[in-house]
C-alpha cells in the first residue's frame, strides 16, 4: 500500500522502505494579501486591513478592524486586503527610445489600496495587473522620448508614469504614489559613444574656458596699459601745470623784486648825495664791463673817449 507523506521536506514511504525525497510545494500567495482567516463566529480584524465578506456566495459587507461576528456557514472572509503602502518591484524590461536605442530599464513601484471592494472585484490579480500596467506604460513613455532626455528628465518620466497608471487603475480601487526608476542600461556600443561624446564635450569646454581666459587677460593687460597711459598723462599735465605756475611765481617774484630794487634806487637818488653815488656804482660797473670783454676776446672795440671815466659818468647822471 503506498503511503505519501507531503510536508516540508517530506518523503515518500512505499512498503516501510524510504524512496526520494519529494517536495510539497504550497501556492504562491499575494505579497499584500493576509492569509485567510478561520470562518469563526468572532473575529479580530488587524489594524490597517480590510476584510471582504460574502454571504452565499454574494458580497455582503468589508469588516472594519477590530471585534466582528459573522454566521457560520453563510457567512465567509473571501478576500483580506491590506491598506498600507504596497512596493512592487517592477522587472527589467526592454524598451525602444524615441531615437531608436534599446533600453533595459527596471523600477520600483508604490501603491495603496484605497477601495478594497474594487480590489477585490475588479481584476482577478491586481498585483500582476499593475505590474503588466507599469511596464506597457514604461515603454509607452520611453518611446516618445530620445536617449538624451531619458536620462535628463527622470523626473518627469517618474511623474508621467504615476499619472498614466492611476487614470488605468482607478477602476481596480488601487492609486499610484509613486514610480522610481531603479536602473537604466544602455548597449555597450551606445555607452561608448555617450562616453565619447562627454569627453569632447569636456574638452571643448576647457577650450572655451581657455580661450575665455585668455581674451580676459588680453583685455586686462590692455586696459591696464590704458589706465598707464591716462595717468601718465595726467601726471605730465600735473607737471606742465605745477611747472607754469611755478615760473609765473618766479616771474611775478622777480617783477617785484625789480619793482621794489627801482623804488629804492629812486628813492636813494632823492636822498642828498644820492647822485655821487649813483655815479660811482656807475663808474663800478663801467670798469669792470671792459675787464671782463677783455678776457673773452682779443678784439675789443672801445668808444673814443674811453679814458674819459667822468664824462661817461656825468652822461649816464644826465
Amino acid at each position: 500500500m503506498l503511503r505519501t507523506l507531503c510536508q516540508a521536506g517530506g518523503f515518500v514511504f512505499k512498503n516501510s522502505q524510504r524512496m526520494a525525497p519529494r517536495l510539497c510545494v504550497a501556492p504562491i500567495q499575494q505579497r499584500w494579501a493576509s492569509r485567510l482567516p478561520m470562518n469563526t463566529v468572532v473575529l479580530f480584524v488587524p489594524q490597517q486591513e480590510a476584510w471582504v465578506v460574502q454571504r452565499m456566495g454574494r458580497f455582503h459587507r468589508i469588516l472594519e478592524p477590530g471585534l466582528n461576528f459573522l454566521i457560520p456557514i453563510l457567512d465567509q472572509v473571501r478576500y483580506v486586503q491590506s491598506l498600507k503602502e504596497i512596493v512592487i518591484d517592477i522587472p527589467e524590461q526592454s524598451a525602444v527610445s524615441q531615437d531608436n536605442v534599446t533600453l533595459q530599464i527596471d523600477g520600483v513601484l508604490f501603491l495603496r489600496i484605497l477601495d478594497p471592494f474594487k480590489a477585490s472585484y475588479g481584476v482577478e490579480d491586481p498585483e500582476y495587473a499593475v505590474t503588466q500596467l507599469a511596464q506597457t506604460t514604461m515603454r509607452s513613455e520611453l518611446g516618445k522620448l530620445t536617449l538624451d532626455k531619458v536620462f535628463r528628465e527622470r523626473e518627469s518620466l517618474n511623474s508621467n508614469m504615476v499619472h498614466s497608471i492611476n487614470q488605468a487603475s482607478a477602476e481596480w480601487g488601487i492609486r499610484c504614489l509613486r514610480y522610481e526608476i531603479k536602473d537604466i542600461q544602455v548597449p555597450p556600443r551606445v555607452k561608448d559613444s555617450m562616453q565619447m561624446q562627454v569627453e569632447a564635450e569636456r574638452k571643448k569646454r576647457a577650450t572655451v574656458l581657455e580661450s575665455e581666459g585668455t581674451r580676459e587677460a588680453d583685455i586686462n593687460i590692455a586696459e591696464g596699459r590704458k589706465q598707464a597711459q591716462i595717468l601718465a598723462s595726467e601726471g605730465e599735465k600735473a607737471e606742465q601745470i605745477n611747472k607754469a605756475a611755478g615760473e609765473a611765481q618766479a616771474v611775478l617774484a622777480k617783477a617785484g623784486a625789480k619793482s621794489k630794487a627801482i623804488r629804492l634806487l629812486s628813492e636813494a637818488l632823492a636822498e642828498q648825495n644820492g647822485g655821487a653815488a649813483a655815479s660811482l656804482s656807475v663808474a663800478e660797473q663801467y670798469v669792470s664791463a671792459f675787464s671782463n670783454l677783455a678776457k673773452e676776446s682779443n678784439t675789443i672795440l672801445l668808444p673814443s673817449n674811453t679814458g674819459d671815466v667822468g664824462g661817461m659818468v656825468a652822461q649816464v647822471h644826465w
